[in-house]
């Protein structure tokens, strides 16, 4: 090694360690960051000329030090893992919520549950059984029966509310897909023009990977990678995001609960030409539209519909249950009455307004009997599968055991992804022990760096300055 190339030899060490000195600084200060993917700078040895004669000879050592690249490391196979437990969970997770909200409403057991309201209503009957011309007596069943009819339309009220709302949030949900996927491919276009220039794009890259986690959450998108360090996104085997290209979804269906029987609410792509369905394989959006998804004979249907249905079949089955034994007495006709054309938990009011208007016994039997009143005081001790307590209590039962198999499977999905989050973590995390001790390591190679450099300098300046000089 020459004089003056010992010289550049220590220079390289000096801009290299330094180099290697501000990745670890950055590390550090992004250590709380979210999303941040902690870097390391390669190094390569300089190696030794060579001439390029048979007779030349060049140099036997190295020339230093360069920094060849700044790594990211990270692991794809772990943020692939992170994203498949994402969609999953939030697809759960989406249910989950929608099931507790309805469990809210349905109030039971409770005091102020349909069934408490129900157990007093038919114990009513049979007070009145007891004293068939009591005026008061009489007045505190239509009172009775008035308020099983205002829980049965409030009941039903609150689930066609959760309905409305659940479709404004898949709309919102919507939204931020298309918002986060136009970010996505405004990334992969910066990514790919600093890379094409060799330039370290790092800290984008961790900003996407946010982006497309965020996806996999929303809609359970899944990431490829290109080798010109963009992406490609696709849900359900779609492409979402082609490179710098995002494409859009839009929502379209029912916007009423009513309605969404032969139109339930979807996803489309939004493009020509139109009603390309967007199929989705997870993601909160994808459990969303299953909580929206029309009711249908065997049960199988959106969780809101179903019990919108279940609401409507216990208003049926109650006015046909008291009806059929009501008309039997004296004075006759019905005690409750279903407004047609509307859904019957609904339409479904006290048709009598009067106490001289309840029948309590069968005409044929002398005025005083109680028969008519002593039945359906009986309809609430029935177990067929028909009647309304039965019909009430299958569909909370039902609902109930749903949602709890809903929260176990979220819990055990999230348990999943905290567990492939912790992974991805431990392998892309600032530890700030391991930065310290790097810290260290590359500033005691610039320190000895610099000590190289000021030998040579001073063994120049003595052969310089002092050689050929005698006797002075």
């Amino acid at each position: 090694m020459s004089t003056f190339s010992g010289l550049s030899t220590a220079l390289s060490s000096l801009t290299t360690q330094r180099q290697a000195l501000e990745i670890a600084g950055q590390n550090i200060a992004n250590v709380n960051t979210p999303g941040y993917t902690r870097q390391r700078l390669d190094m390569a040895a300089v190696s030794a000329g060579q001439g390029a004669t048979l007779f030349s000879q060049g140099s036997l050592i190295g020339n230093g030090v360069q920094a060849t690249s700044v790594s990211r490391l990270g692991d794809l196979f772990m943020d692939a893992r992170v994203r498949t437990t994402t969609s999953s969970a939030s697809y759960l997770t989406a249910r989950t919520d929608a099931y507790k909200r309805l469990e809210s409403t349905i109030a039971e057991p409770g005091t102020n549950g349909i069934a408490k309201q129900l157990d007093d209503f038919w114990a009513t009957w049979q007070d009145v059984a007891t004293s068939p011309g009591s005026a008061a007596v009489g007045q505190v069943l239509l009172e009775g029966a008035n308020s099983v009819q205002r829980s049965i339309a409030t009941g039903y009220t609150a689930v066609v509310t959760q309905w409305d709302q659940t479709r404004s949030k898949a709309e919102s949900l919507v939204s931020d897909i298309n918002s986060t996927a136009s970010a996505v491919a405004e990334l992969n276009d910066k990514i790919r023009s600093i890379s094409v220039s060799g330039g370290n794009a790092n800290e984008l890259i961790d900003a996407r990977n946010v982006l497309t986690t965020s996806l996999s959450a929303l809609a359970g998108a899944t990431v490829r990678h290109r080798e010109d360090g963009t992406v490609d996104v696709n849900v359900a085997g779609n492409t979402l995001v082609a490179g710098v290209t995002a494409n859009k979804l839009k929502l379209t269906g029912s916007t009423e609960m009513v309605g969404a029987a032969g139109n339930a609410v979807r996803v489309e792509w939004d493009r020509v030409p139109a009603g390309s369905s967007a199929a989705l394989e997870g993601g909160q959006l994808a459990g969303v539209l299953s909580v929206l998804a029309p009711a249908d004979a065997q049960g199988t249907g959106g969780l809101l519909a179903q019990a919108a249905e279940s609401y409507n079949a216990l208003a049926a089955k109650l006015a046909a249950s008291v009806n059929t034994l009501h008309a039997q007495g004296t004075p006759g006709g019905d005690f409750f009455s279903l407004t047609a054309g509307a859904p019957a938990a609904l339409g479904l009011t006290v048709a009598i307004t009067d106490t001289t208007q309840i029948s309590t016994g069968d005409p044929t039997l002398g005025p005083n009997d109680s028969s008519i009143a002593n039945l359906i005081s009986m309809i609430g001790d029935s177990k067929d599968k028909d009647a309304p307590d039965t019909v009430w209590s299958s569909f909370v039962v039902t609902t109930g055991v749903k949602a709890k198999a809903a929260l176990q499977s979220a819990t055990v999905s999230e348990v999943a992804r905290m567990t492939a989050e912790s992974l991805q973590l431990a392998q892309a995390a600032v530890d700030q022990d391991e930065e310290s001790i790097n810290l260290l390591s590359f500033q005691r190679a610039y320190q000895g760096a610099a000590r190289v450099m000021t030998t040579i300098d001073e063994m120049l300046d003595q052969l310089i300055n002092r050689t050929g000089v005698v006797g002075r």
